[in-house]
């Protein structure tokens, strides 16, 4: 049975920004920038289509091993952006929540989360979930400790995952740019039934057109959840 509904929750893995600065003959830092606004026009379009949370992943547990200066701008990028969204959230009333680790981020976008988080948490129609520092494996190590911390003997590692803390949904749908066909260890327990759509097209150059062609995919597949 075909899907008649759009996703309630989409996740976007941004892929393809320095690819794209390459071949424009940009610095890595404007196709990050490009890409940045990239996904502003999506939390834009889904907030007008109902759709109820994006999630974007936005930084890696393993972008750590880029190059510091691009680290740095790339960080610099993320400030900026979380300032732009903290004052559109506040308009739009929208929650941002952060997933991913805290201890290795600057203190002053940890502070910026942990503001942000705090003066949206009260929103409820529409969710922008950042991943920054984020990687499913890390994630579930972290959650095995806390489960092993846990007097509860009736929890389960799912308790504990970053999206169970903020109560999000699985992703429906789970988009990639950029031409990479692989799940990259993103949500590994929450993406088991979403359906994952593969975009050629590098991130800078994904338009509002092309999120609506992942959705109208995503429509007309059938989601049997193993029955």
């Amino acid at each position: 049975m075909a899907l008649s509904i759009i996703p309630k929750h989409i996740a976007i893995i941004p892929d393809g920004n320095r690819r794209w600065a390459k071949q424009h003959n940009k610095l890595s830092a404007q196709g990050h920038a490009m890409g940045y606004k990239r996904i502003q026009d999506c939390i834009t379009y889904a907030r007008k289509e109902g759709i109820s949370i994006v999630t974007v992943w936005a930084f890696s547990t393993e972008n750590w091993k880029r190059k510091q200066d691009e680290i740095g701008e790339l960080m610099t990028i993320i400030s900026k952006g979380l300032s732009k969204i903290h004052k559109d959230a506040k308009k739009e009333k929208t929650r941002v929540i952060h997933i991913g680790r805290r201890d290795r981020l600057g203190k002053k976008l940890l502070k910026l989360i942990e503001t942000v988080e705090e003066e949206t948490k009260h929103y409820q129609t529409f969710t922008l979930c950042l991943a920054i520092d984020y990687g499913g494996e890390d994630e579930i190590k972290r959650a095995e400790i806390k489960l092993s911390e846990s007097k509860d003997n009736k929890k389960s590692i799912l308790d504990f995952l970053d999206t169970t803390t903020h109560k999000l949904s699985n992703p429906d749908l789970i988009i990639r740019t950029g031409g990479e066909h692989r799940t990259s260890g993103f949500m590994p327990l929450q993406s088991a039934y979403s359906e994952w759509v593969f975009e050629e097209k590098l991130f800078p150059d994904f338009d509002i057109d092309t999120l609506s062609k992942a959705i109208d995919i995503y429509t007309k597949r059938s989601r049997r959840f193993g029955r």
